[in-house]
């Protein structure tokens, strides 16, 4: 069985600011590309899946893991990940120049998200802890807790 070569994709005619495409993107005038790479991080169900991701608190909507590739006004901009209730997971800032591409990779980690450069810099502004790591606080906190609890029980009887 023999398959077809893989086909190009075709030119996109009228690319769209702020709208996420799985393939390269040729920017409207006065505008950069930002090219998302975003991880499923070590959890079930995606991270991607369950977050949101915003330039300048505008929604871009990015339906997963994967490259994505953005088209975004030339200038400064706020860019974040966020959970489903709008508390930011990771946030950056980013100066967009006319024309050029510009990579970030969010990360979602065991233990932190955090937000690098096509040249592998750390350039996240605020990470916030994984889930994993706000359970095990959560976790030591709370045994401390009862331990100390059921300890001063004990010790009140007898």
């Amino acid at each position: 069985m023999s398959y077809l070569p893989s086909q190009p994709y075709p030119p996109m005619h009228g690319v769209v600011p702020l709208i996420a495409y799985p393939h390269p993107i040729t920017p409207p005038p006065g505008c950069g590309v930002l090219v998302v790479s975003v991880n499923r991080g070590p959890y079930m169900i995606p991270a991607p899946v369950t977050s949101r991701f915003k330039i300048d608190r505008q929604l871009v909507a990015i339906p997963g893991e994967g490259t994505w590739h953005v088209a975004v006004p030339a200038g400064g901009h706020d860019v974040r990940y966020t959970d489903f209730m709008g508390v930011p997971l990771m946030t950056t800032s980013l100066m967009v120049q006319p024309g050029a591409a510009h990579h970030l990779v969010f990360r979602f980690g065991g233990w932190r998200n955090r937000v690098h450069d096509g040249y592998g810099t750390d350039v996240t502004r605020f990470g916030l802890w994984s889930n994993y790591s706000v359970a095990l606080v959560t976790l030591v906190v709370g045994g401390l807790a009862c331990c100390g609890v059921f300890g001063v029980m004990l010790g009140s009887t007898g």
